[in-house]
């Protein structure tokens, strides 16, 4: 019997592609694809803004934990992880026993650049100054994306380079 492949956990700030370098990953390795944020969307019925609005962010993380204890169950999937997702202990626990974490790292000025050009409204930047608080995001969580099992530096990479160095990663696992 074959061993179960691990699953590819991506973390790293908004605006770093999680989403769109998780996509392209899980095509190249023919595994499925699960971005936490569009997920919770089409279950909840609403955007991650509207959920935010509406029921706040620990109804957002709580969805979420319920997410990671589904994707604790399978195997050989890449998912992006929501931004704050590394926040919740109890959901990366979940997912660290399944797989590996890879932290995408970008500093904020980047991130902030990319999110600029976004077509995706993202709820804890709607702010007078969304630098700042990307930059104050960063600090509390650079800790908790260190801890991933790889780093990746999209700041001095290709995507494409970034997609293999994933890709090849998870083939040697």
């Amino acid at each position: 019997m074959a061993a179960k492949r691990p699953n590819i956990i991506l973390v790293g700030l908004p605006g770093v592609g999680k989403t769109t370098t998780g996509r392209m990953v899980a095509r190249n390795l023919h595994w499925p694809f699960v971005d936490f944020d569009t997920e919770i969307e089409h279950r909840e019925h609403a955007s991650v803004s509207e959920i935010f609005s509406r029921k706040g962010e620990a109804y957002f993380r709580s969805l979420e934990q319920s997410l990671s204890q589904e994707m604790a169950e399978r195997s050989g999937t890449v998912i992006s992880a929501g931004g704050g997702w590394i926040t919740n202990t109890e959901s990366v626990a979940l997912l660290r026993g399944t797989g590996r974490i890879i932290y995408l790292r970008v500093g904020p000025e980047r991130a902030m650049g990319r999110l600029e050009t976004a077509r995706v409204r993202r709820p804890l930047l709607e702010v007078p100054d969304p630098l700042a608080t990307l930059q104050k995001l960063y600090e509390g969580r650079r800790l908790l994306y260190e801890e991933a099992d790889l780093t990746i530096d999209t700041e001095v990479l290709e995507r494409k380079q970034v997609i293999e160095q994933i890709r090849l990663y998870a083939l040697s696992l």
